[in-house]
């Protein structure tokens, strides 16, 4: 997830010729710089590089950035892209400031005494905490990078050190809110498909081992990354009349070796799409069982709409036999059911693209990376803020408890001092 998007420039492919008779050294300029003596290498290095700009636009040499003549994803589909891209700074910003006060609202509610002690609340908890340190470093990222950084020529050396943090820190999160996702799915299967096994199953203990094992594998997963991304640097000329020639930074792969492969491979696979298909097997089992329920609901309330049977017993006493209704318990499992597909849902619809643009860039190659998956980049980030921030929606529209707690402490922080009378105490176990 959000992969280095900072372009730079390449001078180092050009698209032209300078003539049949024609030699770098035929102009004076050039010469008189390689045979000038002295000791200050630099300063030579950035004459040189003004006279060869200087030379680009006097025989109209084109710049020809590296695979801009792929043909990979062209079409108007790319401008759209490229239009969107132009605003995703704001779009962006907008999301992290509500999803930051979203998660902060989810962690205070399932953190409160009636919720905390259930697993799958605690699993919800660690993915809102997951979920909000994304999006505060996110903040800074989208300030500096879309709005700040546009205006100015520099790239400085801190920049591409932030950037490089940037993209591990919130690896390292997104992939163990993936985790923690995997863990909610797998819980709730095991507490549905063997409710007799849940609870010796489904422990605090194994509850906070998965807990565990979501913050701790990450960085195991990642590790390829951190020896493929580094931090590179190049000569800009600058585009004014000065055409004063500088150093910028930025954060690169090396797309050569193994490693290279090996990092998108394990990012596309063992991170994206492996833990996609177990989430849609589980999704669609979890939907399945939610239709037999539905269904189930239907035939009851058409058994309701019959006459009551009456029954004689051995005294003669006639008595109506009241048909079965679902108990409360079996309406909250449905409930935190659908709740918890919602959140799947959501996630897969987030997930499985990045996975398959992972996939096909470590398959077709550097190109694909450049023209597709950073042309998609900043729409999968859009995507996969907006999964994290809008899971408060999710559990205020479907759980009763969420809004009934969420309520209560809203009471308690504009009143100014709690009503005596209040000790209702929530006895369901699940949000």
């Amino acid at each position: 997830m959000l992969a280095d998007h900072d372009a730079r420039h390449s001078y180092a492919e050009t698209n032209g010729t300078f003539g049949a008779n024609f030699s770098l050294f035929d102009d004076t300029r050039l010469t008189s710089i390689l045979k000038r003596g002295g000791s200050n290498d630099s300063t030579k290095i950035k004459e040189l590089l003004r006279a060869l700009e200087d030379m680009r636009n006097l025989y109209n040499i084109s710049v020809t950035k590296e695979c801009h003549r792929s043909e990979y994803c062209t079409g108007e589909f790319r401008d759209v892209l490229l239009a969107y891209n132009r605003i995703h700074g704001y779009v962006s910003l907008l999301i992290c400031l509500f999803g930051s006060l979203a998660n902060a609202f989810n962690v205070v509610v399932l953190t409160r005494r009636d919720l905390a002690t259930a697993p799958i609340n605690r699993l919800l908890k660690w993915l809102a905490v997951a979920d909000v340190f994304v999006m505060l470093e996110y903040v800074p990222f989208t300030v500096y990078r879309y709005m700040l950084l546009p205006r100015q020529e520099e790239r400085p050396y801190a920049w591409a050190v932030y950037m490089l943090f940037h993209m591990h820190f919130t690896q390292l999160l997104h992939t163990a809110s993936i985790l923690l996702t995997l863990s909610l799915a797998i819980w709730r299967y095991i507490a549905i498909k063997y409710p007799s096994h849940g609870p010796s199953l489904c422990t605090d203990r194994r509850c906070s081992i998965a807990i565990l094992i979501s913050f701790l594998l990450p960085p195991i997963l990642c590790i390829p990354s951190y020896f493929v991304f580094t931090i590179h640097n190049d000569v800009s000329i600058d585009k004014s009349a000065t055409k004063v020639a500088s150093k910028v930074y930025y954060v690169d792969s090396n797309y050569d070796g193994v490693l290279y492969q090996l990092n998108f491979w394990v990012h596309a696979v063992f991170i994206k799409l492996l833990p996609c298909v177990i989430l849609t097997i589980i999704s669609a089992w979890l939907i399945r069982v939610l239709y037999r329920a539905n269904s189930r609901k239907r035939m009851l309330k058409g058994y309701n709409a019959c006459p009551a049977p009456t029954v004689v017993n051995g005294n003669g006493n006639v008595f109506t036999r009241k048909p079965t209704k679902r108990s409360k318990a079996e309406k909250r499992t449905d409930r935190t059911t659908k709740m918890l597909v919602a959140v799947l849902l959501l996630f897969l619809l987030t997930e499985f693209p990045q996975g398959i643009l992972g996939l096909m860039s470590g398959v077709l190659g550097r190109c694909f990376f450049k023209r597709c998956y950073d042309l998609f980049g900043e729409l999968m980030d859009a995507l996969a803020l907006l999964n994290g921030a809008i899971n408060f929606i999710l559990y205020c529209s479907m759980s009763r408890q969420f809004r009934t707690t969420f309520g209560q402490i809203i009471r308690n922080r504009c009143t100014s001092a709690p009503r005596a009378g209040s000790h209702t105490e929530l006895q369901t176990t699940y949000v």
